[in-house]
């Protein structure tokens, strides 16, 4: 199947700038195809990742994918479509995003392996020696401003206004489509749905430039929203990061495993790379026995074992299986640490204390007279093992490597309790 048919019937094209010459020089030979991301935060998160899964497609199409890591353009910012602008960051914390987005485009992309065929590039290597006035003269002077103000993201923020500062960003993004056309053999650039105006831009430059028979094309993605309307990727703690200390790899696997039926197909298609007759057989799964949920265990495997790695796909499904049985016997500190991030946490002393007056001077339980029910009632568990004796003592011995105890009270609410001694 050519990549742009493949493409197509994920649902991952919005539009395209040639569809069927495109399509033809897929067909004819190796492509080079770049996306760009911006060097404003020290992690991508998962609607970063949404535009470079189609270059990973490219990449395992045996296509030439490069990544462009804005060390300039995130030093002024892309005019996106909210009311204000971008808080300028200093040039010491834009480097410090580019090392850091490098590093998780590597692991992604399996960077510097022997069969990986991705470039990595910033275009603060060929920007920064620019002048003022050889960017007015040799870039600024084929912008026409009215055709600028006329950009969809440019428009937008014409009533409230708009800094030279990012105005100029097209004109920055144009620039690095035409470097890499020149020197880089890329043809294609992707991007977003909201990046159709730069990408345009920088076709016109190409052109411009180069001739009108330079052949570079653009391809955007469609807004990823799901079945009620709202924007993918968030939820009420906020972003879901790729970085494991941002949002753990249990977390990750959870974020994917609670999608609903009615998006989880569409996910399959987009973010997992099984082929059509893996997802078709997953698709009527979720119509005869959505309560397996097989479709959203399937897409929390692929995702977090694409982005964190099979060993940590394991951990969290370990993670997940102990708070699914109350079986945390299993688990490590390190693995009680991620997995109940989340939980009611209390602190207490590692000095030994009665169960009953324990749960009530952390609030766990309301009363002495609560407590002691909840514990004849065998609605007690500490780190795994129902307690219903009134005289159980709590010591840190007990506790997982003297760091955490799990209090669980009834079937499913869990509680973490952290163990601080005198000295701390």
């Amino acid at each position: 199947m050519n990549i742009i048919d493949e493409l197509e019937w994920r649902g991952a094209i919005n539009q395209q700038t040639d569809e069927e010459g495109l399509r033809e020089l897929a067909k004819q030979k190796k492509i080079g195809v770049y996306c760009g991301i911006d060097a404003t935060g020290a992690s991508m998160h998962i609607g970063h990742l949404i535009p470079f899964m189609i270059l990973k497609r490219f990449q395992l199409s045996g296509h030439n994918p490069v990544i462009l890591i804005g060390g300039a353009t995130g030093s002024i910012g892309d005019p996106s479509g909210k009311s204000e602008e971008r808080v300028l960051q200093t040039e010491e914390q834009v480097q410090h995003n580019a090392e850091s987005i490098t590093k998780q485009m590597r692991k992604l992309f399996q960077a510097g392996e022997s069969e990986s065929n991705i470039r990595l590039t910033n275009n603060l290597d060929w920007t920064k020696e620019l002048t003022l006035l050889e960017f007015l003269r040799e870039y600024g002077k084929n912008f026409n401003v009215n055709t600028m103000l006329a950009k969809d993201i440019v428009a937008s923020r014409l009533e409230v206004g708009i800094s030279f500062t990012e105005f100029s960003y097209q004109i920055l993004q144009s620039m690095d489509f035409l470097h890499l056309y020149k020197h880089e053999d890329v043809q294609v650039q992707i991007g977003g749905a909201d990046q159709w105006g730069n990408i345009t831009a920088g076709l016109e430059l190409i052109r411009k430039k180069e001739g009108a028979d330079a052949k570079a094309f653009g391809l955007t993605i469609p807004l990823m929203l799901k079945s009620d309307g709202t924007k993918f990727g968030k939820t009420a703690g906020g972003a879901v990061w790729l970085d494991p200390e941002l949002t753990t790899p249990y977390e990750f696997y959870q974020f994917w495993v609670n999608q609903d039926d009615r998006d989880v197909v569409k996910y399959l298609k987009y973010f997992t790379f099984l082929n059509k007759e893996n997802i078709d057989v997953l698709a009527e799964k979720v119509l005869t026995e959505p309560h397996k949920r097989e479709a959203q265990k399937t897409l929390a495997a692929e995702m977090t074992k694409f982005v964190h790695g099979e060993e940590e796909l394991q951990i969290a499904l370990k993670i997940t299986e102990a708070l699914f049985t109350g079986d945390v016997k299993k688990l490590t500190a390190d693995e009680i640490a991620q997995g109940f991030k989340n939980m009611p946490t209390f602190e207490a002393s590692t000095e030994e204390q009665d169960l009953v007056t324990w749960l009530v001077d952390l609030g766990i339980e309301p009363s002495r007279r609560q407590s002691r029910e909840d514990i004849k009632n065998g609605a007690i568990s500490i780190n795994g093992d129902k307690i219903t004796e009134l005289d159980f003592v709590v010591k840190a011995e007990n506790s997982f490597d003297k760091r955490f105890i799990i209090v669980r009270r009834g079937k499913k609410k869990y509680f973490l309790v952290k163990l601080v001694s005198k000295n701390d």
